[in-house]
């Protein structure tokens, strides 16, 4: 195939702390290597291709690409739209009755003299654009589809790092520092952490490792009340753990009566199991996204380990906060800014010889950075609890796994 004449970028999907960073340096990729490839931006995902609604990047915006590395979200947009789901898309009225999505998608490409379509988003996302590069394909389109793995949870196999997740393990973090502050505002004062994590607890793991690289660079005074166990993570539950309430609560009893406090820090995907059955037994309808998953708002998982431990712990106050949307909006750090730039580097070329996939480090082929193949791609990877930096935070806070892990994934 020849080079592409003309490139399309979307997100979709959640924000991530490397969306604008990746539309940056695809830009400054292209402007680097042929600034005659003309590039467009679809205004709110896959809703933007739908109904052909895209910016142009003007060479104004070329020029100051490098701005979108200091700034969080996607200032093209992002939207929760899934091609395959005609009824939701009918419903939004993005196509007609009787119309199919993937073909509207597809025909206003084509409209549009799109060669090669860069998506940037988490597994919903290039699963979407897995579909749709397989009907291209299948109706000989000759579109190149390029995907690029966002997603802070880092749950997508077979990558080993999603784009973001690092920087919102920092960011989340920083957000606790200041929470954790209130453990004196009130006495056996239980603040519990609510971390994003569908189904997988990498991020609120690497988001207490992150907080307690804090806590080592503090000094304390415990003469005058400011003592580090105060401050510390005193448990973890992410859904790749079995939960012993009855024996956590009896452990984080003794902290309480010890410090005064108890901080924990839970996976908004942790416990969903439990919450979704009582819902169902009493009757209320569980709230679900275009894609299927259970609307973790809605449910309040931070809410629900709240109301448990408060009253097995004594706990005179309760103080939920969830760090999600601090996190996930933010610019992206050094580390990922580093990741980010490699990983456009490498779609831009595989644009240019017309290979379709999406660009990570294959876990199945030695960790290599290429275009993985769109059908290997899938959500839902669970964290690995025996990563001997996770099984090291649980031995320093004095928590164990549990005699059962959970495989639901």
């Amino acid at each position: 195939m020849n080079k592409p004449n003309k490139v399309a970028i979307l997100t979709a999907g959640g924000l991530a702390p490397c969306l604008n960073s990746a539309i940056g340096s695809l830009i400054e990729r292209y402007t680097e290597i042929d600034p005659s490839i003309e590039i467009i931006c679809y205004r709110s995902g896959y809703k933007g291709l739908l109904l052909g609604d895209f910016y142009t990047v003007t060479p104004e915006i070329r020029e100051k690409a490098g701005l979108l590395h200091r700034f969080g979200g996607s200032l093209i947009g992002n939207s929760r739209v899934k091609l395959t789901n005609v009824k939701d898309c009918v419903k939004r009225g993005l196509v007609k009755e009787g119309e199919n999505p993937q073909k509207v998608a597809a025909d206003q490409l084509v409209k549009d003299g799109v060669d090669v379509l860069h998506t940037i988003g988490g597994d919903d996302t290039n699963t979407a654009a897995a579909d749709l590069a397989a009907f291209l394909a299948s109706n000989n389109y000759g579109l190149t589809v390029i995907g690029l793995p966002k997603t802070i949870d880092n749950d997508v196999f077979p990558i080993k790092q999603s784009l973001g997740a690092w920087t919102a393990a920092e960011q989340g973090a920083h957000y606790f520092w200041n929470v954790v502050a209130e453990n004196n505002a009130n006495p056996r004062m239980l603040i519990v952490h609510e971390v994003m994590g569908r189904s997988c607890g990498w991020l609120t793991a690497a988001t207490a490792v992150e907080y307690r690289k804090l806590l080592d660079r503090a000094e304390w005074l415990p003469e005058l009340g400011l003592d580090r166990n105060a401050f510390e993570v005193h448990a973890i539950f992410i859904p790749e753990m079995a939960i012993d309430i009855a024996a956590e609560a009896k452990r984080l009893s003794a902290v309480m009566d010890k410090t005064d406090c108890v901080n924990i820090f839970v996976s908004e995907g942790a416990g969903v199991e439990s919450i979704v059955a009582e819902m169902q037994a009493k009757g209320q309808e569980v709230p679900r996204d275009a894609f299927g998953h259970v609307k973790l708002d809605a449910v309040n998982p931070g809410k629900w380990f709240g109301e448990q431990f408060a009253q097995m712990l004594g706990a005179e106050k309760t103080l939920v906060q969830k760090s999600g949307y601090f996190a996930r909006a933010a610019a992206s750090n050094v580390e990922d800014i580093r990741l980010i730039k490699s990983c456009a580097d490498l779609a831009v070329e595989c644009a240019l010889r017309r290979e379709s996939g999406v660009i990570g480090h294959d876990e199945d082929k030695g960790n290599v950075l290429r275009a993985i193949e769109f059908p290997r791609i899938k959500g839902g990877k669970p964290f690995d609890i025996e990563a001997p930096w996770f099984t090291q935070i649980l031995a320093e806070i004095g928590q164990t796994k549990g005699t059962k892990v959970n495989t639901a994934h």
